[in-house]
């Protein structure tokens, strides 16, 4: 059987300072190269990648003159390939490798990167096996079972310590990981009112749908004046993936004491980028004495301790949920299959509020 020995690349060519360009002008943030694949070496193993995962967090990753301690993940310069969660198939391992993997396996990569092709390491530091309960789509392992699920778990679990009866307000409620918040909170954990907040009349339907009790659209000229309507006594905590004018409005809507999860801030990821959106609220923390806190799904997930949580806790809660019914997939997976050239345009549709659920980006087959 004979191997690729080139692979189709995406690199970073340009370094937004704002909005991300994807074409293939001389302007284009991202380029695509085609190069030798490096020979397999010990403890290695040749994957291609099937399905890359969607994440905001990538564009403040190739954020032109990044700080690397501004981040959680080094940054991607210029020159460098685009890092991406993946599944792929493994296609070689080497033969003095021991890894408990096999020719044709299916597992999860995280050092892959904008690859059709790519030379890993056959350990979990670059691959880990799929972890999804029976039955369930593959794909579910960048989503519900990968980092956008146990985003929301932990951030439900440790950072908002949310319980039955409390009250939720989700921004970005319609996102990868707003949507597992929304359902997860009202149908789990039992909270007494979830206001979902979304970017569409179609988006407020389904996750009134999924759990929500209340669906807020954000671009209704009414939002400001609705949010306040939809929490006459405040809410207790607010799980954020938004930032800018939604947090500001949010903070006058929590309860003394109030609780913030800061997930994300996909507001200002890719315009307006270091510009401030907030802070004409901001009086109100102090004077609510509110408690925001920034997070990281990994650092719940594999802690200092060495323990895996993930396959005590995170896994097996959200499946069993899943399995009752209490958390769905449906209508929360958007798959888009494209060649490997249309790669970077996908993922664009993060910023334009185009899609629902967890984005995930299907390779045609090589021709």
């Amino acid at each position: 059987m004979s191997f690729p020995t080139r692979t189709q690349v995406w690199r970073v060519k340009n370094s937004p300072a704002e909005s991300v360009v994807l074409d293939f002008s001389d302007n284009a943030t991202f380029a695509l190269t085609e190069e030798p694949l490096p020979h397999l070496e010990d403890g290695e193993m040749l994957v291609e990648n099937v399905y890359f995962s969607n994440d905001p967090v990538q564009r403040s990753m190739i954020q032109k003159d990044v700080l690397e301690e501004s981040l959680c993940f080094a940054p991607v310069r210029e020159g460098d390939v685009v890092i991406s969660y993946s599944i792929a198939r493994i296609l070689a391992i080497d033969s003095n490798t021991s890894s408990g993997f096999k020719v044709d396996d299916l597992v999860f990569c995280m050092t892959g990167g904008w690859r059709r092709y790519a030379v890993v390491k056959a350990n979990s530091s670059a691959c880990l096996p799929l972890m999804v309960p029976e039955n369930v789509p593959i794909t579910a392992a960048l989503g519900l079972f990968g980092m956008s699920g146990y985003t929301a778990y932990y951030g439900l679990k440790d950072i908002l310590k949310l319980k039955e009866g409390d009250s939720l307000i989700v921004s970005g409620a319609a996102g990868a990981v707003g949507n597992i918040v929304v359902q997860y909170a009202k149908n789990v954990i039992k909270a007494k009112t979830v206001i979902a907040i979304a970017g569409s009349e179609n988006k407020c339907k389904w996750l009134k749908e999924i759990g929500a009790d209340i669906a807020l659209n954000y671009k209704a000229d009414t939002f400001p004046q609705d949010l306040h309507d939809a929490t006459p006594d405040l809410v207790d905590a607010f799980f954020d993936n938004v930032g800018g004018f939604i947090l500001d409005l949010a903070i006058t809507r929590i309860k003394r004491f109030g609780r913030i999860a800061a997930c994300g801030s996909i507001s200002g990821y890719d315009k307006d980028v270091g510009k401030p959106t907030m802070g004409t609220t901001w009086p109100e923390v102090t004077t609510k004495r509110l408690a925001i806190q920034g997070f990281s799904a990994l650092d719940f997930m594999f802690p200092p301790d060495g323990s895996n949580r993930v396959a005590t806790e995170g896994f097996p809660d959200i499946a069993s949920a899943f399995q009752r019914g209490d958390v769905t997939l449906e209508h929360a997976e958007e798959i888009v299959e494209v060649p490997f050239t249309d790669v970077p345009r996908v993922w664009g549709m993060l910023f334009t509020g185009s899609n629902s659920g967890k984005l995930v980006t299907k390779l045609k087959p090589s021709a």
